[in-house]
């Protein structure tokens, strides 16, 4: 139904080792999750689970883990890690907002700020009714997204940067406008080397914290918790994130 939404917004991860990479150290949402979840080993699902940063160690601790991502590059990247480390996860491609799994889960987790690839409404909605339906009465839904900080968003950004691909060197321009009538930040990458030169992009959704609230009240979610980051900061005007832990609401 809105495959061509997502389809059309995955250039930034079109070289899955790349993107391990950069993320492989980053911790917070792991040590959040693990500490929630304890001992507690029954079967969770991971949305945008991407190369296995998360759904890798969280097996390793005993946890029977489903994975889902859109993306069959980062899941065949996710597998042969997985492989590698005698770690087993289960791991399909799938669009998040027609989840088809074989199971119902006390606990779906979502993290790098992949809500923001839900667009439209349209989206978003399809997503919560995807994700309730693949969880027990009662069962958690934890994910985050970007705080919109709207002096921030009002101005256009344009940075330039160097970096290295593959031992070759690129000048990028980088460019950031936002749309306050769509919600949609529009990122693209401009590399320059030598030899190549090529454009990625991504669109980004911001949704607002009141928005946010309402959303969950629709589709039959109670808030149980907002945090400004996954260390349990408080959640202000100024956060850069916003920590969403929910619950189904039990009839």
């Amino acid at each position: 139904m809105l495959i061509n939404e997502f389809s059309d917004n995955l250039s930034k991860y079109k070289l899955p080792e790349e993107y391990d990479e950069t993320y492989k150290n980053y911790t917070a949402d792991l040590n959040f999750i693990e500490a929630y979840l304890g001992e507690n080993k029954s079967a969770i699902i991971e949305l945008a689970c991407g190369t296995g940063r998360l759904a890798i160690p969280l097996a390793k601790k005993g946890h029977t883990v489903y994975g889902v991502d859109i993306d069959q590059g980062m899941l065949d990247f996710a597998q042969k890690k997985a492989l590698s480390e005698d770690v087993d996860i289960q791991l399909s491609v799938q669009d998040c907002t027609q989840l088809n799994l074989p199971i119902k889960s006390n606990f779906i987790y979502m993290t790098g700020n992949s809500f923001q690839h839900f667009l439209t409404n349209e989206s978003q909605n399809a997503l919560f009714k995807s994700v309730k339906k693949h969880l027990n009465p009662g069962g958690e839904f934890l994910f985050d997204t970007r705080n919109p900080i709207l002096h921030e968003l009002a101005k256009e950004e344009i940075y330039e940067e160097t970096v290295k691909k593959n031992g070759e060197t690129f000048h990028v321009v980088n460019k950031e406008n936002y749309d306050p009538l769509t919600q949609i930040l529009h990122c693209t990458s401009t590399y320059i080397s030598t030899q190549n030169e090529y454009i990625d992009s991504i669109n980004l959704r911001y949704t607002y914290p009141l928005e946010m609230k309402r959303l969950l009240e629709q589709h039959g979610f109670e808030l149980i918790h907002i945090y400004g980051s996954w260390t349990k900061a408080v959640f202000d005007a100024n956060s850069i994130s916003m920590v969403i832990h929910a619950r189904v609401k039990e009839v």
